[in-house]
């Protein structure tokens, strides 16, 4: 096991951060600016800045494969970044429709979608359209009743879990036809159509659900809460209660 490393680069809040596969690329959201650092022997150092939202940004993630950054932010927008040919990131606009402010973004395993969670009760799906040449979005809404706080994917790339500050974790599908291959039947479902409720679990307290994850099968989901419980569900099938 490697010895772990410390890194000291600046003194300010780190609302989101992400690290491209190989571990050589940082990017940290830093107020309204996303900073790319890259390792240069023992250290990270600054080498650009994703500038174009206009208020703090609260989520960033690099896809693993193709190096593209997708970035949210307080301002209710969402860019998709990409190197060009003069080797300046270039900003691609995304179209979410949501009238509160994004609270975090994830690339799913296949990165063909991201979602963004917001204030407003609403998780954005986003896809590329090509005849369009932009991103758009289809919304996740029911049985939302409060801020999304965090968002994971599913391996299949199609099922996702939230966590929100109504105190319920949950998976949804995000299928979109034309974009997704019907995923195999699991222990989440058969028949996912796209805001399918795979599952809902409430925290015992009613907590905020702070973070989610599937297991690395994705037949296990854990969340926790502001209570300082973490709950690990197991789905035993359709038709039968979980275990947790």
């Amino acid at each position: 096991m490697a010895a772990p490393e410390v890194h000291h680069l600046f003194h300010a809040p780190i609302a989101d951060h992400s690290f491209s596969a190989d571990r050589s690329t940082l990017a940290v959201a830093r107020d309204n600016n996303v900073e790319l650092y890259h390792r240069a022997g023992n250290a990270f150092k600054l080498q650009d800045e994703l500038r174009g939202h206009d208020k703090t940004i609260t989520g960033v993630d690099i896809a693993p494969r193709s190096g593209r950054i997708v970035t949210c932010s307080q301002d209710r927008n969402a860019y998709v970044w990409e190197p060009s040919q003069n080797g300046e990131w270039k900003p691609t606009f995304v179209l979410l429709r949501i009238n509160r402010a994004a609270t975090g973004v994830r690339w799913c395993p296949n990165e063909t979608k991201f979602a963004v969670g917001s204030g407003a009760r609403i998780i954005a799906v986003c896809y590329f359209e090509e005849e369009n040449d932009w991103w758009v979005s289809k919304h996740i809404k029911k049985p939302l009743r409060s801020t999304v706080t965090s968002i994971a994917w599913h391996p299949n790339s199609v099922l996702l879990a939230a966590g929100s500050t109504d105190g319920h974790a949950r998976v949804f599908s995000s299928f979109v036809k034309g974009i997704d291959e019907r995923p195999e039947p699991s222990v989440w479902g058969e028949r996912l159509p796209f805001n399918t409720v795979c599952g809902e679990y409430l925290n015992p307290t009613a907590g905020w659900v702070h973070d989610v994850a599937f297991s690395p099968s994705g037949d296990a989901l854990a969340f926790c809460a502001h209570d300082s419980s973490v709950t690990i569900v197991y789905p035993s099938g359709p038709e039968q209660p979980p275990q947790a």
